[in-house]
């Protein structure tokens, strides 16, 4: 019974975005509004949300420092978004190196606010909130005030396409369901198996296998619903792989400890003999990387580069940490938490817009929301204290 109700105090944000989803659905079906699990809807949820999971990802790092965060990267996303469209459709430059120049402007736009917050122990808020103007406004200057507009195939291609592109899509997208789903389960028990024999402390193998056989049957029905409809997106790779690479960055790697410490205690970290302001330096440039991926994201599903891009994607990508667990004074937080809470956004922006509820009360619910997850944060601290 104690590992039950500790397996549910840990996915407690997991448990209440199934309750939201079961409500959304009851709700619209009442409504004769179709179905959230529509495999339109599904695949549309992916393809809406992409952005957010991206930018959730690098916003976690932010605030793993101890409760930052980055208000510029919907400003960046703009940028970004106006420098690619320039490359690509006004100068008609190689996609590849158009994308390479859109990313080194995202890493020296990093670099500019990574300077100003690490090394000249600026606050964040303040120099995030004039890279929001400042990148913004050059965005607007760059395309005049207006959009650019289409993007050609071959780059869209990349962001905005299926896997299989033809043939049995149903059969493929379930074969790499299948796939993923084993491998899922041989790294896991593997690496549990590998840390029990030198000697570390695991969890039980049966709720191990417990909690993997529900990811698997997700995955499933997620690849059987893609399926139905065009196949697995190719953005949903990208974000895979994001994930996948930021999961292992802050579990198994040493800079990734020192992000978890720098939140908990800066100055017993300064103490110790890490360089703080590189990992804060690293933190803002590896956020400005990930907003300027998101930029290439969006620019292809949009398929239009304009200078009102990015508008509150920031709010979205903080929300969606605070909402997935992260905690308001740093040192607490999972990327998979950040994925959740990305999730939760999504369906709520999608449940609320199906049942055609006004975007004022999109925004007031959206506000409540993230206020009772900051609160829920601070009480639990207060708690365990």
């Amino acid at each position: 019974m104690n590992k039950v109700k500790e397996a549910m105090k840990k996915n407690t944000m997991l448990f209440v975005l199934v309750i939201v989803t079961i409500l959304f659905q009851v709700l619209i079906t009442i409504n004769g509004k179709g179905s959230m699990f529509a495999p339109t809807n599904v695949s549309n949820l992916i393809m809406q949300n992409s952005y957010v999971v991206i930018m959730a990802t690098g916003m976690l790092l932010c605030i793993l420092t101890g409760g930052n965060i980055d208000l510029s990267v919907g400003s960046i996303v703009a940028l970004v978004g106006a420098v690619t469209g320039i490359l690509i459709v006004n100068m008609h430059m190689n996609i590849y190196v158009a994308i390479i120049l859109s990313l080194l402007v995202g890493l020296a736009i990093g670099i500019w606010q990574g300077f100003w917050i690490a090394y000249m122990n600026i606050p964040p808020f303040l120099v995030t909130l004039s890279g929001m103007l400042i990148w913004r406004g050059l965005a607007t200057v760059l395309l005049n005030g207006t959009t650019i507009s289409p993007f050609p195939d071959n780059y869209l291609k990349y962001f905005t396409s299926y896997i299989p592109s033809s043939g049995n899509v149903f059969v493929v997208s379930i074969v790499i369901g299948i796939v993923v789903c084993v491998i899922m389960f041989a790294v896991s028990l593997y690496s549990q198996a590998k840390k029990r024999k030198k000697g570390y402390e695991t969890g039980n193998t049966t709720m191990l296998v417990i909690k993997l056989a529900i990811i698997s049957v997700v995955i499933l029905a997620v690849c059987y619903l893609l399926g139905k409809n065009k196949g697995i997106p190719v953005v949903l790779i990208l974000l895979a792989v994001v994930v996948l690479i930021y999961n292992y960055l802050t579990t198994r790697t040493v800079p990734g400890r020192h992000l978890y410490a720098l939140g908990g205690n800066a100055k017993a970290t300064q103490l110790s003999g890490i360089d703080t302001r590189r990992i804060m330096f690293g933190a803002y440039v590896n956020m400005a990387f990930l907003a300027a991926v998101a930029a290439l994201v969006c620019v292809a599903r949009f398929n239009s580069a304009a200078p009102s891009a990015g508008t509150n994607y920031e709010m979205d990508a903080i929300g969606a940490c605070f909402i997935g667990g992260a905690s308001a004074y740093g040192g607490t937080g999972t990327v998979g938490g950040a994925v959740i809470g990305a999730i939760f956004m999504g369906i709520l922006n999608n449940g609320m817009s199906i049942l055609g509820i006004d975007a004022n009360w999109q925004k007031m619910i959206k506000g409540l929301v993230l206020l009772f997850a900051v609160v829920f944060d601070v009480v639990s601290k207060k708690r365990s204290k």
